[in-house]
């Protein structure tokens, strides 16, 4: 009709503008909770300031090495999922599978919610409310335990269960060890240090210590001397080294037992570490720790070799960066000999490292002990690219190999045709 008014359509925002809004939200959110953490900090006393610092630190840094490590898988399943290696296939997942924007989601809640309840505890425990302080890593421990053990169909029931399963696999390997299995052990080794602090806190907390100095006792059940660090550390490597054990009886493949070498390497470090609390000084430095500088030369250079040479084999890297459709990412990385080079040279150093991670002893400064284990996680990160890559070339190779031995030759084609002739 003529002269009527059309009511106007309101559109939704556009997806730009909704990232920039969310931006905008997180910025004001870190803003907020660096402003409120350093005004708590502030108002202690200089000489519990310190102390108290490193005890907040232990509860709330293993978690946001957790959510880095679970970004940097996400940028690792979106640049598989970019080029032609079919991480699907590799690691035998479900259809119903995490995507890295599933998995870049649930890395956003846990960068969100650990500095929260962090930045809660700094302000109650500066502002005298004690209880209420101690309640806050317990409570955040709890309910992601809970998220993680639900039987219920929600927060991704299907991978929960997977990765559960998996876990269960490495502790007891029972069965035959499939690439999942040794992949996600590979990857708990680079995270020891994570479940030591994850001890450190569980025990503080079930023991009432929390928010408290009782723990500053080096000799006390949850203090810096106990024998439970060197076997949380070594946890991950022992279970590394079982399963090289049953794969050589599987396969009774001497590469195996080379490898279950390599993961026993780590144990004298760890140990020799630990035992400088328990000899006297003097016998350390004669002694023990030549023999500790030793085993951590050896552990880093037999690692790094077998990085290169058996997981790895950087003489057939072809797909990773070749992306299915032309990218800047291609032009700048495929092919390009500094990619090489770089990896290399990074996991050379970062090898080098491990030694400090691993040495309880060496574990003053909690800055440069989280500094060092975040790049542990970022070498980690790398060697994700080129093992998932040297896996799926091994796996089409076999493809391809089991193609052609069941086409017939060209010879077995002319008898068969000439058979046929009348």
């Amino acid at each position: 009709m003529k002269g009527a008014s059309v009511p106007a359509v309101v559109g939704m925002p556009s997806p730009l503008f909704l990232w920039r809004f969310k931006v905008v939200l997180f910025l004001l959110w870190g803003f907020c909770c660096c402003k409120i953490g350093w005004d708590s900090v502030m108002r202690m006393s200089a000489d519990l300031r310190d102390l108290f610092l490193y005890e907040a630190f232990l509860y709330y840094n293993p978690l946001l090495l957790v959510a880095l490590m679970i970004w940097l898988w996400g940028v690792n399943l979106w640049v598989f999922a970019q080029s032609s290696v079919n991480y699907v296939k590799v690691f035998d997942l479900a259809q119903t599978h995490l995507s890295h924007r599933e998995i870049w989601r649930s890395a956003t809640w846990l960068t969100l919610i650990v500095p929260t309840s962090m930045t809660a505890y700094l302000y109650l425990y500066s502002h005298g409310e004690l209880s209420l302080a101690a309640s806050q890593p317990v409570f955040l421990y709890a309910i992601l335990l809970i998220i993680l053990l639900s039987p219920f169909d929600m927060f991704y029931l299907s991978s929960r269960f997977y990765f559960l399963r998996t876990m269960l696999r490495i502790l007891l390997p029972l069965q035959a060890i499939t690439f999942p299995d040794f992949f996600l052990a590979d990857i708990f080794t680079s995270m020891s240090k994570v479940f030591s602090d994850l001890e450190r806190s569980v025990c503080r907390m079930v023991n009432r210590q929390v928010a408290t100095i009782a723990w500053f006792e080096a000799d006390s059940i949850c203090g810096s001397h106990s024998v439970a660090i060197p076997l949380v550390l070594v946890l991950p490597y022992l279970c590394r080294f079982f399963q090289c054990l049953r794969q050589y009886k599987d396969t009774k493949e001497k590469s195996c037992l080379l490898n279950a070498l390599k993961y026993s390497t780590a144990v004298p470090v760890i140990f020799l570490s630990a035992l400088k609390y328990h000899v006297f000084p003097e016998e350390w430095v004669s002694f023990y720790r030549p023999i500790w500088l030793i085993s951590g030369v050896i552990n880093s250079l037999y690692s790094f070799y077998w990085d290169i040479k058996r997981d790895w084999d950087l003489s057939i890297l072809t797909r990773i960066f070749m992306f299915k459709s032309p990218s800047t990412w291609t032009n700048l990385l495929y092919g390009r000999s500094w990619v090489y080079y770089w990896v290399l040279g990074s996991n050379l150093v970062l090898r080098c490292t491990w030694t400090y991670k691993l040495s309880s002893h060496l574990r003053h400064n909690y800055l440069t002990v989280f500094a060092i284990t975040a790049l542990e996680m970022l070498r980690r990160f790398q060697w994700v690219f080129f093992r998932v890559e040297n896996e799926w070339n091994k796996m089409t190779a076999k493809q391809n190999f089991e193609m052609s031995s069941d086409m017939p030759s060209e010879a077995d084609r002319l008898l068969e045709s000439s058979s046929h002739t009348v």
